[in-house]
């Protein structure tokens, strides 16, 4: 592991911090003063001191989060508040998006700094199930629903999209579980069928649902029960 990104994560500090940090001296790795911010440490066995301070790594943060209107799922932006923003975590810095939501998006959205997680439950080869609540132009006709449950031609795309599951709901509203993560997918596909995303909610990934206890901008860290039950161990 690169010594900038072990301070980075250990002290909570942004990764051009760090490396002033290091560059100016103030970094000792096993009593021996570093300055060369990409040394190759092993970050289970060295030790390392920041202004004489130990450095350890954060362990698995995994974090649910009810997401707003308005806020986009990335790290940084300049004209818009980020969904890390909302995020008061000693170690949020080491975190990122497990699977985004659009701006206008709101509900279930996961963020970890746990890479191999996050693999499993974002890549497509998985095919980790998320469900939607849908608010429509119009009540969604039940061969529209037939349609999406068999699977629909996405404009711009050769191939059909993989069944989705599908409840027409009271309202102009409409549940929608899919199994793939194609740009703007449940709008595309609703407009496939003739209709108009008006709003979209995600309630669900995989095995987790969104906390009905969580206001928008609100999260928590996961259980372990529920870190471990998002996606079967057999998939």
């Amino acid at each position: 592991m690169r010594l900038d990104q072990f301070v980075s994560q250990s002290a909570a500090l942004t990764r051009v911090d760090a490396q002033k940090a290091i560059r100016c001296g103030w970094v000792e790795v096993d009593g021996m003063r570093v300055t060369k911010t990409s040394t190759h440490i092993e970050p289970t066995t060295a030790v390392v001191t920041l202004d004489d301070a130990p450095l350890t790594l954060p362990g698995d943060i995994y974090v649910m989060l009810h997401k707003p209107a308005g806020v986009v799922s990335a790290r940084e932006d300049p004209e818009h508040p980020t969904v890390l923003d909302l995020i008061d975590h000693p170690h949020r810095k080491t975190l990122h998006v497990v699977g985004r939501l659009d701006k206008d998006t709101t509900g279930l959205l996961l963020l970890t700094n746990d890479g191999d997680w996050s693999h499993r439950i974002s890549a497509p080869k998985h095919h980790v199930p998320k469900t939607y609540l849908a608010t429509l132009a119009w009540e969604l006709s039940e061969a529209g629903a037939q349609a999406l449950r068999a699977g629909v031609q996405l404009n711009g795309e050769k191939g059909l999209t993989k069944p989705a599951e599908v409840e027409i709901l009271p309202d102009n509203q409409a549940r929608i579980t899919i199994s793939e993560g194609k740009y703007h997918q449940v709008k595309r596909m609703l407009a496939a069928v003739g209709n108009r995303v008006e709003a979209l909610h995600r309630e669900r990934i995989g095995g987790l649902v969104l906390d009905a206890e969580l206001p928008p901008g609100e999260w928590r860290e996961l259980t372990v029960g529920e870190k471990d039950g998002i996606q079967p161990k057999n998939r």
